[in-house]
């Protein structure tokens, strides 16, 4: 159960209503502008405010004073007038105001929207359970692989589950300096070792991994190879025995793969010799989910979907997500967006592509500190579609309670008012 306070035009709030206690939410307070909900803040907090866009009901004080308290904040829009106050004010997560309450409610956020668990495992229906491992991969050219396996991680992590980000790209390893991480001893290498003489148990995980220490979720972090020659360390039959012993340690395994598709025993005489490509194959062949990551400009669009085939080929599971990075309109013109999910529907037959905006600033400010887009640009519009993607595709929803019971007094209520 969430409390929520509501700051909403009256025939959008009387549409919300019976959703709301219908999940299983309370009501703590109902405003009609922000003052009003303000002077509510400190009377008794809320856990997230629904407020409408418009000028009357979002402020800059407002979002003050939600960041300050540590409550969600969540705005619809009715008009693009709205949407533009919105932006103007840093808050990109802006639903339309006709908008069902199930979609809302996946971005209750953190600690408010628990998953339903049976058994030790979360169920929803076409949602990942807990031990799912999850493959990033991208074309070469830097896609954002890392980047977007790191923010996924994070975001997991930031909704109450337990994970681990492992580096197994044998070309250029990264995420460790991403997150301002010594790699002098590389741990997904480490854990190879160990699975080779079948010594990879929970506390050797817990030893070699490092922790990605955050209020918003912590993660645990196997490193990457530092340098390029260690990758006959990296071989087929060690990386499946270590992504077998990191299922039953954490809820979620993301993997950072490497670019090439390659089959290296097309090109070797000696059919035993390491594979430089066995980490990327082995790991997108184990993944239940595999997240195709492109960069949406002419050059990175071509790059893509050149190897869209090759990866179709590859894959031993039908749960594939494509992603595009940096959508920006000086890249492709007019309408970013739709040229983008346009050229993939013509060319890849693709449907329904995630289109994660173009934000230098933000990506700039998490690469300085070390830290994740949710740490170091919380507002960031790239993080905002990232975690949409996290919580709509990739973890569990809860099923909305039903007490029906709660909602016939609540509109007996309504009518006799």
């Amino acid at each position: 159960m969430v409390t929520l306070a509501l700051a909403l035009d009256r025939d959008t709030e009387d549409r919300l209503l019976a959703d709301i206690v219908e999940y299983g939410h309370s009501i703590v307070a109902r405003v009609s502008d922000a003052r009003d909900l303000l002077a509510a803040l400190d009377v008794r907090p809320p856990e997230a405010v629904i407020v409408g866009a418009g000028r009357a009901t979002l402020t800059a004080d407002l979002i003050a004073a939600c960041d300050g308290r540590g409550i969600r904040l969540i705005a619809l829009a009715a008009s693009d007038l709205d949407r533009r106050h919105a932006a103007s004010l840093g808050i990109y997560e802006v639903l339309d105001a006709r908008v069902d309450w199930g979609e809302i409610e996946t971005l209750l956020g953190p600690g408010i929207v628990v998953p339903l668990r049976i058994g030790g495992r979360a169920a929803a229906r076409g949602a990942l359970t807990a031990g799912s491992v999850i493959a990033v991969w991208g074309p070469a050219g830097a896609p954002g692989r890392t980047t977007l396996a790191i923010n996924i991680a994070a975001e997991i992590a930031a909704a109450g589950h337990t994970v681990v980000l492992a580096d197994v790209d044998t070309y250029s390893g990264s995420v460790a300096p991403s997150l301002g991480m010594l790699d002098e001893a590389p741990g997904f290498a480490a854990a190879c070792r160990l699975a080779g003489t079948d010594s990879l148990t929970q506390s050797e995980l817990e030893r070699i991994a490092q922790r990605y220490n955050s209020p918003q979720g912590a993660f645990w972090v196997l490193t990457g190879i530092g340098r390029p020659s260690r990758w006959p360390e990296l071989s087929s039959e060690r990386v499946s025995r270590t992504i077998d012993a990191l299922r039953p340690w954490v809820d979620y395994v993301v993997l950072d793969t490497g670019f090439s598709l390659e089959s290296d025993e097309e090109i070797s005489s000696d059919l035993f010799a390491p594979r430089r490509n066995a980490a990327t194959l082995t790991a997108l062949r184990a993944a239940d989910q595999v997240v195709a990551c492109g960069l949406a400009d002419p050059v990175g669009m071509a790059r893509f979907l050149r190897a869209w085939v090759e990866l179709a080929d590859l894959l031993t599971t039908d749960r594939v997500s494509v992603v595009m990075n940096r959508v920006r309109a000086s890249a492709v013109g007019l309408d970013p967006a739709g040229q983008v999910a346009q050229a993939l529907r013509r060319f890849g037959g693709i449907e329904s592509p995630v289109l994660v905006p173009h934000d230098q600033q933000g990506v700039d400010a998490a690469v300085l500190t070390g830290r994740t887009l949710r740490d170091a640009a919380a507002r960031s519009p790239a993080r905002a579609s990232i975690r949409r993607f996290v919580l709509t595709e990739l973890l569990p929803v809860p099923e909305p309670s039903r007490r029906r019971r709660a909602v016939f007094r609540w509109r007996r209520a309504v009518a006799a008012s």
